[in-house]
């Protein structure tokens, strides 16, 4: 294991964005299309009652009632646009399991988003997921419910960084985690997720990587690796609030109890885990292993939709909330159907130079 602290810093101060700023008339979804008549409402209760069977553990049914017309008016008007519905692991269950066609972490939307004959991809998501999924679909209609959905990860980071690394460590390979702009990506060598970062460090072949921006994620590659991994200062403001202490406290209330961790998180909380992984290593992990009571260290909603999935598993919740993935809600998704807004785009040179970093990490995974 080495682990280099890369020595540069940023540019700029990074822009922490807003999580909640006023509401926009983009935004008032009321304004956009017409209520839903009580007819339609009971409609949507029936014809979504076996997906409801699904989640009735983790949604309440009066919560239910008022998502159930707008999970029908989005699949109603996804047909009708042959629009395909890409859902994160963090978005809430109701959209998870409600309105998502493909589901799971990072890698898997980037991959399935590469192979969709729809015409228009909804990125239920944040910003650079959604950028990454123009880059793989140059001539589909990426949208974006709401184009705030940022990350404060994607915004440590600039291409201006990038080239001074380049310059502080010539010849050194750029690997860059896929939260991070597409302008970025053009900067860099090949994009990793946290599921391959490992994989895509050691494919280049070299003794010395650049892994960018994550901090705490380059720290855990540099423990799984001979190659020496050399870091930028980015963090989660997610991920790292959880603290090694904090675990702890679980564990000698509730001996037993499993705890699973995103390698986003701090190096103490990794050495608390049973287990450290990407969102879709982790579901995984709890479905293989049916733990009675685990403790799921990442972004909170994930817990209910892996709950869906493991009705043997308890889940204790040290819920820290993403507010980027938290825009993101029933009634600007159907906005965005309706509307077709907001449309991603990228400009065309950089696009041509992150497609390539991207492509190299999905072909690298395939």
């Amino acid at each position: 294991m080495t682990f280099v602290d890369s020595g540069i810093q940023p540019t700029r101060r990074p822009k922490r964005e807003n999580a909640s700023p006023a509401p926009t008339a983009r935004a008032q979804t009321a304004l956009s299309h017409p209520g839903f008549d009580a007819a339609f409402i009971r409609e949507a209760i029936r014809e979504l009652k076996p997906v409801y069977a699904r989640v009735e553990r983790v949604i309440p049914p009066l919560e239910w009632a008022a998502h159930a017309p707008y999970i029908k008016a989005i699949r109603d008007l996804k047909r009708e646009r042959n629009a395909v519905i890409l859902a994160h692991n963090y978005m809430t269950p109701e959209i998870f399991h409600g309105v998502g066609d493909i589901l799971g972490d990072s890698l898997q939307l980037a991959k399935e988003a590469s192979k969709t004959d729809a015409d228009v991809i909804v990125q239920c998501g944040v910003h650079f997921m959604a950028e990454t999924s123009k880059l793989l679909n140059p001539d589909k209609t990426v949208l974006i419910p709401d184009p705030d959905a940022g990350c404060s990860l994607a915004a440590s980071v600039t291409p201006e960084d990038v080239r001074a690394l380049r310059a502080a460590y010539p010849g050194v390979p750029v690997v860059t985690y896929v939260n991070t702009s597409a302008a970025v990506k053009a900067e860099c060598d090949i994009c990793c997720t946290s599921a391959n970062a490992v994989k895509v460090v050691e494919s280049l072949g070299a003794p010395r990587v650049l892994l960018i921006p994550d901090e705490y994620l380059a720290r855990y590659v540099a423990t799984q690796t001979k190659v020496e991994v050399i870091a930028w200062k980015g963090r989660c403001e997610v991920h790292e609030r959880f603290t090694g202490e904090q675990l702890r406290r679980y564990r000698d209330s509730e001996p037993g109890i499993k705890i699973i961790a995103h390698p986003e998180c701090p190096p103490d909380v990794i050495e608390e885990a049973d287990y450290t992984g990407s969102t879709n290593g982790m579901i995984k992990w709890v479905k293989d292993h049916q733990p009675g009571r685990v403790v799921l260290v990442t972004e909170c909603s994930m817990a209910d939709n892996v709950a869906v999935e493991a009705p043997k598993t308890e889940f204790t919740r040290p819920c820290n909330l993403c507010p980027y993935m938290k825009r993101i809600s029933l009634p600007k998704i159907l906005d965005s159907l309706v509307f077709m807004k907001e449309e991603v785009k990228v400009d065309p040179e950089i696009a041509a130079r992150a497609r390539v970093a991207v492509e190299r990490m999905v072909n690298l995974a395939a």
